[in-house]
């Protein structure tokens, strides 16, 4: 059994870094910045302060913090009756480039001392310790509500805000901002869209937010950005593609399908397809029908470098009824990779009573039964794992 493992280690790996090991993830599908957000920080933190370092003690090892807004309060301290609070730990408030500052820190309260243990610097005119404020008092409301107060700091000025503001949606699962896009301005998320400083990274939120709350209109700024040369290769095309579709499903769907059945096209095109199609049919069925989306995904079955991807969906998904298609893969190029040989095998394995799977099965167990027992183990180990989200229909 050790042996085994030693052996199943590397493709349990592989596995895990293209996410098929893993559980259903409660992340918006087309964001690439998840993780702890300020809120949730503040969440930890005893008291959270904005103001002004005055002076400073090296050898006691304070600083005295002018306090202009209170985010949060420790009621041992009650800093919001206070003007100025001495920190137990030495900052120097000289600004590093000459340049006034403001600092909003977290602390802890540690025998009876405050202690600063982070500060993050804002220009004087920060919008951070407001955004936060009122991040406070939504906190406690409906998800949906709370995204929509997020949206609202997207776009802001201060770079800290806008990116917490756009991971607060990354942490997001869809549902929990589907229905809420619907009442989003489209108009603004154009500009967004258009906009050349906009992160491209962020393209893929918008658009797919665009694809709930725009009109048939809008679908030309979609396409804009699918045949700027600079954008589609680049992150967010699988969020472009998904609010194409939902703006115009027969336009859309049939421009997602040209890049699945197009092997010349840049991998990362053709995986943005394949993301959009895992995106329709794990949530949005009621837009592209089941049977379309299970075809589109056989597009790619022929093709080398991403086969092994689509077979795994069709086995996740339990699309049996595609074994002829997968095993068609056996006399193609893509099978000379063990990679999309080990992916057929585990589809065939969970593919049980089609007979040309079992058949399958039964002549790997003659020629390699190493690799047969090293499947079936990955694929226990995968069963231990929760099952992936169920479709939103």
């Amino acid at each position: 059994m050790v042996g085994l493992l030693k052996r199943a280690v590397p493709v349990l790996l592989a596995l895990a870094g293209l996410g098929l090991l893993t559980g259903p993830s409660a992340a918006c599908p087309f964001c690439t910045m998840q993780g702890k957000t300020l809120l949730q920080e503040m969440d930890d933190a005893s008291m959270v302060l904005y103001g002004t370092l005055t002076s400073g003690n090296e050898k006691a090892e304070t600083t005295d913090f002018a306090i202009d807004l209170v985010v949060k309060d420790d009621p041992k301290v009650g800093a919001a009756k206070k003007k100025t609070i001495t920190l137990s730990r030495y900052i120097d408030p000289a600004s590093p480039d000459g340049k006034p500052y403001k600092y909003l820190i977290f602390c802890d309260i540690f025998k009876g001392k405050i202690d600063a243990y982070r500060g993050m610097a804002c220009k004087a005119d920060s919008k951070l310790a407001a955004y936060l404020q009122g991040a406070l008092n939504v906190k406690d409301k409906p998800i949906g509500d709370r995204l929509r107060y997020f949206f609202d700091y997207l776009d802001c000025p201060d770079v800290e805000a806008s990116n917490d503001a756009y991971k607060e949606f990354g942490n997001a699962d869809y549902k929990d901002y589907r229905d809420m896009a619907k009442t989003l301005p489209p108009e603004r998320i154009v500009k967004w869209l258009r906009d050349p400083e906009t992160p491209s990274f962020r393209f893929g939120l918008y658009a797919s937010m665009l694809g709930h709350c725009g009109k048939k209109e809008h679908v030309k700024v979609l396409e804009t950005l699918l045949h700027d040369p600079d954008k589609r290769v680049t992150t967010g095309i699988d969020g472009i593609l998904a609010g194409y579709v939902m703006l115009d499903t027969e336009k859309g769907w049939k421009y997602v399908q040209g890049l699945l059945d197009n092997p010349k096209k840049e991998f990362m095109e053709r995986y943005a397809a394949l993301r959009a199609v895992r995106f329709l049919r794990e949530y949005r069925t009621d837009i592209v029908k089941e049977k379309e989306l299970l075809d589109g995904m056989c597009k790619l079955l022929s093709q080398d470098d991403i086969s092994d991807l689509a077979v795994e969906d069709l086995r996740r998904w339990q699309a049996w009824d595609r074994a002829d298609k997968v095993l068609a893969v056996v006399k193609e190029s893509p099978y000379k990779q063990p990679i999309v040989r080990r992916s057929i095998l585990r589809y065939c394995l969970q593919c049980k009573g089609v007979a040309a799977a079992d058949a399958y099965v039964a002549e790997k167990r003659k020629a390699d039964p190493e690799a047969v027992q090293e499947a079936e183990e990955l694929l226990k180990l995968e069963a231990d794992i929760p099952a992936p989200m169920k479709k939103d229909k």
